[in-house]
């Protein structure tokens, strides 16, 4: 004999039907200092850093008197950024009246299933301009669709799991890439001929090249039109590739017809930028480890292939690493837009070490590049099915 699960049908109704909204009493500037007992958050301050303090005694005169939130409660920005929500921990602090506020609200409703809610909702009416501002009786008037209590813990509790698997994911990669800083900072040798950080039985001495001892260069495309980009069967590869990839990335080019009078690029080809609106981007590089024929270099960056034996790890990294950059900033030239020569970059000088260490370092940050690419990729998969949750789990 099979059981029928009974349904339970969610409420729909307005934010208003559960409860109220409250704010706390008005803070002068008066009463404020830039030092002090308690932190006072207004709405530029609002989930950061108070940059304005109340005394001890005024906070509990007010708290005591006038509405204040509990623990739990979802602090709402009412103008400006509308709808940041902080959740309210318990800490010592006071919050900006009417432009930060709340909803006391009755059982029928937990803070973890509207916290969640609120990520989705669509506030009623928001009025201003140049101001943005959302009020009270508009919050009251938002419609909510609301399950019994036990489904309401379900999804909430679940989408706090998956919030909080983010908020680690996230932590994990900003910890990948202060690694991969460090190592950029610390494996290739600057001017002590000697690098900070080296592997075990490796300790002699780097030697030192011009750029024009390695290789010799070569330009992009010539002789171009609007009409002869888009179309045909060679590629080219873009500036944003050679700006944004140390290792440019073999999908990211765009169609051309092709043209045997053009220069073709090859594996292990290195490209550089020539142009940029900061000096601290111009000249980045990137390197080609692609064997498609009929691919040649975008009019906005040049090419330079090597001669001398360098490993394609070790050299796109080591021409993204800092102390390279900084040789590379000091070539800048321009006003509103920066510029470099192509002769005076090949002068730069840099230090390379026996090729058995170049693959060991190489290998090492690729590797921890890949770990943090791959972090990306899990993390925007995590955020992915967080918005699936939150468009299917909510009538």
């Amino acid at each position: 004999m099979g059981f029928l699960q009974k349904i339970f049908y969610w409420e729909q109704r307005k934010l208003g039907d559960y409860g109220s909204v409250k704010m706390n009493k008005r803070i002068f500037k008066n009463q404020t200092s830039p030092n002090g007992d308690i932190p006072f958050y207004k709405i530029g301050t609002f989930g950061k850093k108070a940059d304005s303090f109340i005394s001890k005694k005024l906070y509990e005169k007010y708290k005591v008197k006038y509405p204040y939130p509990k623990i739990g409660d979802l602090l709402i920005s009412a103008s400006g950024s509308i709808g940041r929500i902080i959740e309210y921990k318990g800490k010592k602090a006071y919050f900006q009246d009417s432009n930060i506020v709340w909803l006391s609200h009755n059982s029928k409703l937990l803070n973890i299933y509207l916290k969640q809610y609120y990520q989705r909702i669509n506030w009623n009416n928001i009025e201003g301009t140049t101001i943005k501002r959302l009020y009270n009786k508009d919050i009251l008037t938002t419609h909510i669709s609301v399950p019994n209590i036990k489904e309401q813990k379900r999804i909430g509790n679940l989408l706090n799991l998956v919030d909080n698997l983010l908020v680690l994911q996230k932590r994990k990669y900003e910890e990948l890439k202060l690694l991969k800083k460090a190592l950029m900072q610390n494996m290739f040798a600057d001017n002590a001929f000697y690098p900070n950080l080296r592997f075990k039985g490796f300790v002699y001495k780097w030697k030192q090249y011009k750029l024009n001892d390695l290789g010799y260069t070569f330009s992009g495309l010539s002789g171009k039109s609007k009409k002869d980009f888009g179309h045909g069967k060679a590629q080219y590869v873009t500036y944003m590739n050679v700006f944004s990839n140390p290792i440019a990335n073999l999908e990211m080019t765009e169609h051309i017809e092709i043209d045997n009078k053009q220069n073709s690029v090859k594996y292990n080809d290195i490209f550089f930028t020539t142009s940029s609106e900061t000096p601290e981007e111009v000249g980045m590089s990137s390197i080609w480890l692609g064997k498609e024929t009929n691919t040649y270099l975008n009019s906005f960056c040049f090419g330079f292939r090597l001669t001398k034996r360098i490993d394609s790890y070790y050299i796109a990294f080591m021409l993204r690493s800092p102390s390279f950059r900084r040789k590379m900033m000091v070539l800048a030239q321009g006003i509103s837009r920066f510029n470099i020569s192509k002769n005076k970059v090949m002068n730069i000088k840099i230090l390379l070490p026996k090729i058995s260490e170049q693959k060991r370092v190489g290998i090492t940050i690729k590797k921890v590049d890949n770990t943090v690419k791959l972090q990306v990729k899990f993390i925007n998969k995590i955020k992915k099915f967080r918005k699936f949750l939150l468009q299917n789990m909510f009538i």
